[in-house]
């Protein structure tokens, strides 16, 4: 009996201290899944360094940052949204890798009562509550305008692409040719648009190396005066093939993105222009956006996020700081 009576008491005991560790569940989170069109590139560490300082003010929403590793991964982009979509998320941000084959992923977000806000590239259709994302033609204006400027009106210029049926590349890339052809009868002449570099470094440097050869005559020079690329990797890859051909800064040059890489560059007078866009803003307001929604508050079917042309006479004002060198490290230490 003495022995019943000590388990018993013991087994109340436990029963006590395990009820005092236990926290009362609180209130769930509102996860919102930020999906970019890769994971490597230093532009989409920007992007997600804005939406973790988006989820760090708001202390009642959980981001989850994932997305394929390769930015030409669109099958895998479709899978993730389509299991963010099973997993039951509360909101979705989605820079699309296609602005058709993604469509109907986020149809079926719809469907299930998820809303998605799309950053820094288009998506077709209309089942997407918000674009926010820099105004790529404007982009591909402006560095159209510095190419032009740097010709001084008269030259033959090339222009590698990225990759098809990206609407954001898409849109800088018929900027750029715009504004090409208004100076078209004061002498300038775009000799090749129709080049890919895809979507990494090596395939861009690669395409790059043949495209150089292409207007290189039998001298070993050039025949070109001006080259434009309308993203990070391209201009990379444009880069890398100038400087392993021994032409690097003897070709006018105007490309997309910053990366320590092209700043440098542009520095030591191998670049001559880069366009700029606010990767981090994108991130943070792609997620703030989408939680407005879900607040039922008001949201901006277009957000956009700014674009810069930086050279080296202004790459060191300080009001480019956050373009140029932007700190995501800050944020992504929180993560």
């Amino acid at each position: 009996m003495r022995n019943l009576l000590i388990v018993s008491i013991c087994c109340a005991a436990a029963a006590f201290v395990t009820s005092c560790r236990t926290k009362p569940a609180g209130p769930r989170k509102t996860t919102i899944a930020v999906i970019p069109k890769g994971t490597t590139h230093e532009f989409w560490l920007s992007v997600k360094a804005g939406a973790v300082r988006a989820g760090a003010e708001l202390p009642d929403v959980d981001v989850e940052w994932i997305g394929p590793e390769k930015e030409d991964d669109r099958t895998q982009q479709i899978a993730i949204v389509e299991n963010m979509v099973l997993k039951g998320v509360d909101g979705i941000v989605l820079a699309p890798l296609d602005r058709k084959a993604l469509m109907g992923p986020v149809a079926k977000a719809k469907a299930a009562g998820i809303p998605t806000v799309v950053i820094d590239s288009g998506l077709d259709g209309n089942d997407w509550i918000s674009f926010v994302a820099t105004d790529n033609f404007k982009g591909g204006q402006l560095g159209g305008q510095r190419c032009a400027d740097l010709l001084d009106g008269n030259g033959t210029a090339i222009m590698l692409r990225y990759q098809e049926n990206s609407a954001s590349t898409e849109n800088r890339e018929a900027g750029f040719l715009e504004v090409m052809a208004a100076h078209k009868d004061k002498g300038i002449v775009v000799a090749s648009s129709e080049t890919y570099g895809g979507a990494t470094n090596a395939s861009a440097q690669e395409a790059s190396a043949t495209l150089l050869r292409r207007f290189t005559d039998s001298e070993g020079k050039l025949t070109i005066d001006g080259i434009f690329t309308p993203n990070a990797s391209t201009t990379i890859g444009m880069l890398m093939a100038l400087r392993t051909q021994g032409f690097a800064g003897k070709v006018k040059f105007v490309g997309f993105d910053s990366t320590e890489q092209l700043t440098d560059a542009l520095r030591k007078g191998q670049i001559d222009g880069l366009v700029l866009q606010n990767p981090m803003n994108m991130g943070y307001l792609g997620v703030k956006a989408v939680v407005r929604h879900l607040k039922k508050e008001n949201v901006e079917p277009r957000i956009d996020t700014g674009v810069v042309l930086v050279t080296k006479e202004n790459i060191d004002k300080p009001e480019l700081r956050d373009v140029v060198n932007p700190d995501f490290d800050k944020w992504l230490k929180q993560d």
